[in-house]
């Protein structure tokens, strides 16, 4: 075709600029209708209408580039100056100018410099969103029932995985089978991540615990695991997720996101599930102990019962002993009632024979009563009242003990032996004063 062309050109022995111009655009676009470069952009600007204008330059040569404004958008790689790309799409000329240009539809980084830079860059993006705060963590469950695998369903990544848990606590495994490097694994393992989260809760298939991983390889070959479609997807994730990507000194974004880290694939079969042998020992362990804590605690109860039984008397012996008290105390009563009867037959004997005791007994209580007489008169108010004394009484023969009582009181009843005075009372001058208005 481009033979053709030429041919055509050598045989048109006359041309306009316009003719030529179009003749040269055909013969550029359908000699390099795709095409991928390599080089370093410099210049780069962004235009008002949105479209992006760069050169692409290696050390001998620079190449006119134009990134329209719909390409310019979905690009997965930033337009700045400095960075080494793979640029890839169509040779075209301008018309205007007479110069040719590329015009990409791809972006690509090219050289570990130019991604470890755009990873950085990244990171730090993450970092601010809080896409790798430990708070958002989730913790791995220590005995799941079901462990989904994000991964290439061929390769020792997956057989490792398998044996390992295999051996050491053999559960379900479902696998979702992904590319892990080059176009399009980004995407797809994010859907991957997003399907199993997406699955019923009741669902046989829906894993405790995701694990994504992939073996060993090139920063280009695990990029995959760098893009923002991976690490958001493993942010949302409901499921806990263990990343275990490439080698040990591999870190990519997913494993900053991840809830855990593993070195090694086989590492992240060790993370999600236990050694069974060794749970199996644990309990035989604690089984064994718990018996011999059984035991031990039993038998010190019965050494606090035996010691408490050898302090108590037994039963027979504590009803002998009350038997004994209750014939002692009948022998006793028996005992007493007879003395007492034998006392009064005494008594009422000695009665008889002497009539005259039990006028004695009359006489000692009457004069005893007639003291009592006497003790009884001499404290009666009627004989203090003799002795000189007078008794104070308000208007209602309340007995009034105070100064402060009388004051307060408008009349006064003053009992004498022979009969009572009644007195107003007045205050002159702080002192109590009386006025006789009635005796009788």
């Amino acid at each position: 075709m481009m033979q053709h062309m030429i041919d055509m050109l050598a045989e048109k022995k006359e041309w306009t600029v316009s003719e030529i111009s179009f003749a040269i655009k055909q013969l550029m676009e359908t000699s390099f209708a795709y095409v991928r470069v390599k080089g370093e952009i410099f210049g780069a600007k962004r235009a008002d209408s949105g479209h992006w204008y760069l050169s692409l330059k290696d050390e001998n040569s620079v190449l006119a580039a134009v990134c329209w404004r719909g390409v310019a958008g979905s690009l997965g790689v930033k337009i700045e100056d400095g960075i080494e790309v793979i640029a890839s799409g169509k040779i075209t000329t301008f018309n205007g100018r007479s110069s040719y240009q590329l015009v990409i539809e791809k972006l690509e980084l090219a050289g570990e410099g130019a991604l470890l830079k755009l990873l950085e860059e990244r990171k730090q993006k993450f970092l601010a969103e809080g896409l790798f705060d430990a708070a958002h963590k989730q913790k791995i469950p220590y005995l799941p029932q079901t462990i989904g695998v994000v991964t290439s369903p061929t390769g020792a990544v997956i057989r490792d995985i398998i044996h390992r848990i295999r051996d050491r606590f053999p559960v379900h495994i479902v696998v979702w089978p992904t590319p892990v490097q080059g176009e399009g694994a980004a995407d797809k393992i994010a859907a991957a991540i997003r399907g199993f989260n997406a699955l019923p809760k009741d669902s046989p298939y829906r894993p405790e615990v995701l694990i994504v991983a992939r073996g060993g390889g090139s920063l280009e070959d695990l990029w995959a695991f760098n893009e923002e479609v991976v690490v958001r997807a493993v942010y949302k994730s409901n499921i806990p997720l263990i990343s275990a990507v490439g080698h040990e000194t591999d870190t990519m974004l997913i494993d900053y996101a991840a809830d855990v880290r593993a070195p090694t694939p086989t590492g992240a079969a060790e993370f999600a599930v236990p050694v069974k042998s060794e749970i199996y020992n644990g309990l035989l362990t604690t089984d064994l102990r718990l018996k011999n804590a059984v035991t031990r605690y039993f038998s010190e109860l019965m050494q606090v019962v035996n010691g408490l039984a050898r302090g108590i008397p037994s039963l027979a012996q504590i009803i002998l002993e009350n038997q004994q008290k209750v014939d002692d105390r009948s022998e006793r009563l028996q005992l007493a009632f007879k003395n007492l009867l034998k006392d009064k037959n005494n008594l009422l004997k000695l009665t008889n024979l002497k009539p005259f005791y039990v006028n004695n007994l009359l006489e000692a209580k009457k004069e005893s009563l007639q003291n009592l007489g006497l003790r009884l008169d001499s404290v009666s108010i009627e004989s203090v009242l003799k002795r000189g004394f007078a008794w104070v009484s308000d208007s209602a023969f309340r007995t009034v003990y105070s100064t402060n009582k009388a004051k307060s009181s408008d009349k006064l009843h003053i009992r004498f032996a022979d009969g009572i005075v009644k007195v107003r009372v007045t205050e002159r001058d702080g002192a109590i004063q009386g006025d006789l208005f009635d005796s009788f």
